[in-house]
């Protein structure tokens, strides 16, 4: 089982308090998101997750690895991977060179090219533009593209920032189903919304983080019911 635990973290940048005693976890199998407003702390938390900043108090494991103290490129290989807020994908190469670059830890030929129809399966819209540059898809297909790049990567923890960051609402629906769907399929998913009427439809639980700490948590339905999260969150 490989289980995220995150437990009494501090993170600062400089004189910042970024994080403060950052307490939670994640089970094998399951949607979780994190909710907050901007500069709550959630993308430092992604960040620390994967290596590029370390937390100068507390824990955090996945599994038997010790994420505050292993390399970027060590977590990488060993199954956890994030698809950065603002998709960040290669806007002069390919659809499909963009894919194939997913797979630069994975040593298996056979497997990257599986991953790859595997990802255009699931995303025929990339399928069709496989020839297209990154920079001239739409925000849709563009986040599609970075979440597929992941995918073949050969994610077991897959940590999504902001997937639904300025796309219309029908794409944000396509997205999050589609998030749905590799979770489905047995990835485990750590998701980072503002959308939270969204994210709280497909996660099994939520974490409200504000100010670097966690203030509210519980089954994500609950939380979509309380009227907290309602009149922060949800237009209440």
């Amino acid at each position: 089982m490989s289980r995220l635990e995150v437990t009494g973290v501090d993170v600062y940048y400089g004189r910042v308090h970024a994080l403060r005693e950052l307490s939670f976890t994640v089970e094998e199998g399951e949607i979780v998101c994190l909710l907050g407003n901007n500069g709550a702390g959630k993308s430092t938390t992604m960040n620390m997750l994967s290596g590029l900043v370390r937390p100068k108090v507390g824990t955090v494991t996945w599994g038997e690895l010790d994420l505050a103290v292993a390399k970027p490129w060590s977590i990488v290989s060993s199954g956890l991977v994030q698809v950065p807020e603002g998709r960040r994908i290669f806007s002069t190469m390919t659809v499909h060179e963009n894919l194939l670059l997913g797979g630069h830890t994975v040593r298996d030929q056979k497997a990257i090219a599986a991953r790859v129809d595997d990802v255009y399966q699931l995303m025929p819209r990339l399928a069709e533009r496989r020839r297209q540059q990154g920079g001239t898809l739409s925000g849709g297909e563009q986040q599609m593209l970075a979440i597929g790049r992941a995918l073949v990567t050969g994610p077991k923890l897959l940590l999504l920032d902001e997937p639904s960051m300025g796309l219309a609402p029908l794409v944000v629906k396509q997205v999050m189903e589609i998030i749905s769907t590799v979770n489905s399929r047995g990835t485990t998913v750590l998701l980072v919304e503002q959308n939270a009427r969204a994210a709280l439809k497909i996660a099994d639980r939520a974490y409200v983080v504000d100010t670097g700490e966690v203030t509210v948590s519980g089954a994500a339905a609950d939380l979509a019911r309380d009227p907290r999260i309602i009149e922060a969150y949800l237009g209440g």
